[in-house]
């Protein structure tokens, strides 16, 4: 368990909280680029990149977009959560790790996806590392972190684009990723078209994949209610349950009394991943990796859907 320490705002819809273990005793240590889980009092799982790696382990930070189209996360956060609460987290995961083998980064982010990118920007900034850091948001009131950044010892180091300032000179992907290197790496963090265009482009200038890593926060493109009617048979009773075709798998799952873990509900997190033991899953998620959903034994039941059949699930 931990407690809130401190809340602040820190631009228009988004609020830092401090995190401190109940107990004041150390939290498991981690790397740049990790995410713990928060588990709120309302049922909901929400998945937040830790802002700072403390050397002392003695809090995490974390900042929360408030979504208009919040769902009962970032709302709650923002209306509800207040200096003195506690809450329950998992401990760290990284799935969005540095490569310290490089001997460059260029970090690229989006809005909100800031939250990642700062940690990794004062780790590499920690052992002397080379880097650039580039900041775009809608505008500088919803720039999370921009004074903290602008007064930080990397300060030379980054660059700060905003859509409504026509003086601003916009971010020029391909120039700046057109002398791809062995010994560069790429991270980005981001919405998803920010992150698609930044992928993209790094395409065109002949990046290798191993080097240009992303992080998603939401799954813009996932249509997880659109396809036929299809069966789950679930592989330790034989039970067959219908997926209709307006309804995810985890909800026909849930209708049948089948209680699964659910998340960011997008197909982002991971958090659903259930193993596949005979069927074709349809892969709409942005967690797996390509070679993964080739392999087709697991599948997201928030999102993804099904194009065979029957679908068997190691459930």
């Amino acid at each position: 368990m931990v407690e809130v320490v401190n809340k602040k705002i820190l631009a228009e819809g988004i609020a830092q909280y401090d995190l401190m273990p109940v107990e004041r005793n150390s939290l498991p240590m981690c790397s740049a680029g990790a995410h713990i889980d928060v588990y709120l009092p309302n049922g909901i799982i929400r998945q937040y990149s830790l802002c700072e790696i403390r050397p002392e382990a003695d809090k995490y930070v974390i900042a929360v977009l408030l979504d208009p189209k919040s769902r009962g996360g970032s709302r709650w956060m923002h209306e509800e959560l207040s200096i003195g609460a506690q809450l329950r987290i998992s401990e760290p995961k990284n799935l969005f790790p540095l490569n310290m083998n490089a001997k460059k980064f260029i970090f690229l982010a989006g809005g909100i996806g800031i939250t990642p990118i700062l940690a990794m920007a004062y780790a590499v900034e920690s052992i002397g590392g080379v880097f650039e850091l580039h900041y775009c948001a809608r505008s500088k009131k919803k720039m999370a972190f921009h004074d903290r950044i602008a007064q930080s010892a990397f300060k030379g180091k980054a660059h700060f684009y905003w859509d409504d300032e026509k003086n601003t000179r916009a971010l020029q992907l391909n120039e700046l990723l057109s002398h791809p290197s062995p010994d560069v790496h790429l991270y980005v963090c981001g919405p998803k078209g920010f992150i698609d265009a930044a992928v993209l482009a790094a395409a065109e200038m002949k990046w290798s994949k191993k080097n240009v890593h992303f992080e998603h926060f939401s799954n813009a493109a996932v249509n997880s209610e659109n396809g036929g009617v299809f069966s789950v048979r679930l592989a330790s009773s034989g039970k067959c349950i219908s997926v209709g075709s307006k309804e995810t798998i985890a909800a026909a799952l849930r209708r049948e009394g089948v209680t699964v873990p659910l998340s960011c509900e997008q197909g982002v997190c991971g958090t659903c991943l259930i193993p596949v033991i005979s069927g074709v899953p349809d892969h709409r998620d942005l967690y797996l990796s390509d070679n993964e959903k080739a392999r087709n034994d697991k599948i997201t039941v928030c999102c993804s859907r099904s194009l065979s059949a029957e679908l068997v699930l190691d459930l």
